[in-house]
């Protein structure tokens, strides 16, 4: 879904800590609290809500970001396609982080405009 210019993969670096899933894992679930996004180092999600598959997503992109922006439950539920390692980001480094390059809340702001118009299209 994103494009090389909101691609995240400077989040991944050697020394970021990550997490790994088999696939067919549940990531998070839908209405569950959420504190973190992630960024995907390796690997494939499926987004979903309900039966309806909103999304697949690959290496350098994000999900689980709305947590963040609105502290409200997760909107979708995530599963691992393929094994899938993920960077973790929490609020306090997605604070860093939009503090001092602001490029990258533009950069999240794209990410979720894109996925806005693609479900409006889906309408």
């Amino acid at each position: 879904m994103s494009n090389a210019a909101d691609d995240f993969s400077l989040l991944v670096g050697p020394d970021v800590p990550t997490r790994d899933y088999a696939a067919g894992a549940i990531i998070f679930r839908e209405g569950e609290r959420g504190n973190e996004f992630f960024v995907i180092k390796r690997g494939k999600v499926h987004i979903s809500t309900g039966i309806r598959l909103l999304e697949t997503l690959g290496e350098n992109e994000i999900f689980g970001e709305m947590a963040l922006i609105d502290d409200s439950p997760r909107s979708a539920t995530v599963v691992a396609d393929t094994d899938v390692t993920v960077a973790p980001i929490t609020e306090k480094q997605y604070l860093f982080l939009v503090r001092h390059t602001p490029y990258f809340a533009l950069k999240v702001t794209r990410v979720l405009a894109e996925r806005l118009r693609a479900q409006d299209k889906a309408i």
